[in-house]
């Protein structure tokens, strides 16, 4: 028998884990993230290896477009087989995962990017169902037309930020400027206008409480 697992590859599956987990179960798999949600892909590897599971395949679940190559879960799959005790055969598809996949570490992942602002798009469930994909999807496009690069904008999907109201919420640091009902149009304005221009963005700031110690 082979154990069946669904991967699923970004904040997307982590929203829809619920419908997920019930059709992993209706086909008699089991379900598994790659990277925010649990169980981690590693942790799934290493319960079924505990369970004596000796053939493993792994289905990418990607709901949007925007989720990791799937050359990732080969390189965590990868990753998992050097260091198993135990070493079932793990398949994406119809191809064998040799442990001799490109490692977890690179020149070019060692250094804390040299960002001036770090942009957290919150995508919890309820900023996530009012359009955050978009939002997201919105700051990604308008840094590309501005010409900037993680080194200038570090961009973070996240998940629950709390004043979920206001959703889909926005905050940029080190400024500690929070932004609510961040829809595609108001991103690509906070972007142009606050970051790149310096000018306020009144309709769309929120004011956070401040807690004295």
């Amino acid at each position: 028998m082979t154990a069946v697992v669904l991967v699923g590859m970004s904040i997307a599956e982590v929203n829809e884990q619920q419908a997920l987990r019930r059709q992993a179960a209706e086909s008699g798999a089991t379900l598994a993230f790659l990277q925010y949600g649990e169980p981690s892909l590693t942790a799934e590897l290493t319960r079924l290896a505990a369970a004596g599971e000796t053939t493993i395949r792994l289905e990418m679940v990607a709901l949007t477009g925007r989720s990791p190559a799937r050359s990732w879960m080969r390189r965590v799959a990868g990753h998992w087989l050097r260091e198993a005790s135990q070493r079932p055969t793990i398949l994406i598809g119809d191809t064998e995962v040799a442990g001799t996949e490109a490692g977890m570490t690179s020149d070019a992942w060692q250094d804390v990017p040299g960002h001036s602002r770090h942009v957290l798009v919150c995508r919890g469930p309820r900023c996530s169902a009012r359009g955050a994909e978009e939002t997201a999807g919105a700051i990604g496009a308008t840094l590309g037309e501005l010409g900037l690069g993680d080194d200038d904008v570090l961009v973070t999907q996240t998940g629950c930020l709390f004043p979920c109201n206001n959703a889909p919420v926005v905050v940029v640091h080190p400024d500690d400027a929070w932004f609510g009902a961040v829809d595609a149009h108001a991103a690509r304005r906070i972007l142009i206008d606050y970051i790149g221009w310096g000018l306020p963005v009144h309709p769309h700031r929120l004011t956070r409480k401040k807690h004295h110690m």
